[in-house]
C-alpha cells in the first residue's frame, strides 16, 4: 500500500471517528439519565425547593410570629391526642425562648406521634428545629425552635419525675390562648 492509498484511507477513519464522536454524545446523555435515576443525588428540583426552604427570612424564628408556630404546635399535638399540653410564657424570666410548650404521652409510640406531627406540622408552616433530642427512645423528647419556643414532649412517669412545671413555676400559664 502506498502513502496516497493510506491517505484515501484516512476519510474513512475520520468517518468511523464521527460515529464514535456521535456515540459518545448518546453515552453522554445516557450518563446524564443515569445520574438523574440515582437515588443517592437529588434531583435539580429537590434542590431548588431545599434552597427555598432554607431562606433566612423564612426560618428564622425570631422574625416570625411565635404566637403562630404556638399554636401550630399545639394542633398538632392535641391531634395526636398529646395530654396536660401546658404553655408557659418564660419572655420575661428567659432569655433563651419565648415559650415552653409541655406535653404528655402515655406510651413512647405516642411520645415519638406527637414529636413527629409537630415536626411536619412546624416545617410546612416554615420552620424547622434547631436542634432535637430524645426521639429515639420516645421518653422525653425536647425540641427547640430556638428563640420562639421549646417543646418538650414526655412520657408521663418521665414528666412527674423532672417535674419542669415546678422548676418553672415563675412562668405565667397561657395554655388558654392556644388551646381550642
Amino acid at each position: 500500500m502506498t502513502s496516497i492509498d493510506k491517505l484515501d484511507s484516512q476519510p474513512d477513519d475520520s468517518v468511523g471517528s464521527d460515529s464514535v464522536a456521535s456515540d459518545s454524545v448518546g453515552s453522554d446523555s445516557v450518563a446524564s439519565d443515569s445520574v438523574a435515576s440515582d437515588p443517592e443525588q437529588p434531583t435539580q428540583p429537590e434542590t431548588a425547593a431545599d434552597t427555598e426552604t432554607q431562606d433566612p427570612e423564612t426560618q428564622d424564628p425570631e422574625t416570625q410570629d411565635p404566637e403562630t408556630h404556638i399554636r401550630v404546635a399545639v394542633a398538632a399535638a392535641l391531634d395526636r391526642k398529646a395530654e396536660r399540653l401546658l404553655v408557659l410564657d418564660l419572655d420575661a424570666i428567659s432569655d433563651f425562648t419565648a415559650r415552653f410548650l409541655i406535653c404528655s404521652g402515655t406510651n413512647e409510640r405516642q411520645v415519638q406521634a406527637i414529636a413527629d406531627t409537630v415536626i411536619k406540622q412546624l416545617r410546612a408552616a416554615g420552620l424547622r428545629p434547631l436542634h432535637a433530642e430524645g426521639q429515639r427512645h420516645g421518653r422525653w423528647i425536647l425540641l427547640d425552635y430556638g428563640g420562639a419556643m421549646v417543646i418538650h414532649i414526655f412520657l408521663d412517669e418521665t414528666r412527674e419525675f423532672y417535674d419542669l412545671e415546678r422548676l418553672w413555676s415563675d412562668a405565667p400559664d397561657i395554655t388558654s390562648r392556644f388551646v381550642p
